[in-house]
């Protein structure tokens, strides 16, 4: 009986500390640069477990060093409406789930620039509705404590752009030879359109669905709405 009661406890307790230890981070990275990311740790895990020599290319910069042409390109490529919500997108989250049953099996959509951070910073690619209810707990604690331009500028400096490559300053060295602050829209465009698959990308540069993405960020970026700093 008491084993059982342990058995019970151990998931309940695990829960606790994992959201405490995530809570601290939160009220952390509202000041400081995080060292990693999870998803950068599990990537780079994956990529030496199939033998593949990648380095890590993570570079911090703060936010009025990163190209407004870039900030727009991604609000209008990944989160329109991210200055305006509280972290999540109904509408998006409504349509995914319709997909998800027709489907028969978990996939990605729907995710705001908030919820993208949450899985980048604390979580991995396995899809499941309990990770998608960790994500939803940890977006609404970061949207609860952290200013948007902060999410935004956390968001910028973490995420994926290619092999090893994570946040926008290692993107703009790796693909123009420049810093992320002299982007130009043309730039920002192909870069943000990169973000959703970005190893698929990697892969395949000449692909007609990312030249054609890279045009449609591009006329949606003069109504890009940035939150205010």
């Amino acid at each position: 009986m008491k084993m059982l009661k342990w058995l019970i406890a151990l998931p309940f307790a695990a829960f606790i500390l994992f959201n405490a230890y995530v809570y601290g981070s939160i009220l952390t990275y509202r000041a400081v640069a995080p060292h990693h990311s999870a998803f950068m740790t599990m990537r780079m895990n994956e990529f030496r477990s199939e033998g593949r020599e990648v380095a890590l290319d993570y570079r911090w910069v703060p936010y009025n060093r990163i190209s407004v042409n870039l900030k727009k390109a991604l609000i209008a490529s990944e989160d329109a409406a991210f200055a305006e919500h509280g972290g999540f997108d109904w509408n998006g989250i409504r349509n995914a789930m319709r997909r998800n049953e027709q489907s028969g099996r978990i996939k990605g959509g729907g995710s705001t620039i908030s919820q993208q951070l949450a899985k980048n910073l604390f979580l991995n690619e396995w899809q499941s509705y309990i990770r998608k209810g960790e994500e939803a707990a940890i977006t609404a604690m970061l949207e609860a404590t952290t200013d948007k331009d902060r999410i935004f500028e956390l968001y910028l400096n973490v995420i994926e752009w290619d092999y090893g490559v994570f946040g926008a300053e290692a993107a703009s060295q790796r693909f123009y030879r420049k810093p992320a602050a002299t982007l130009s829209k043309q730039q920002a465009a192909a870069l943000a359109a990169r973000v959703p698959a970005p190893l698929f990308y990697a892969d395949n540069p000449n692909s007609k669905r990312l030249r054609a993405k890279t045009n449609i960020i591009l006329k949606r970026m003069g109504s890009a709405e940035l939150p205010e700093e």
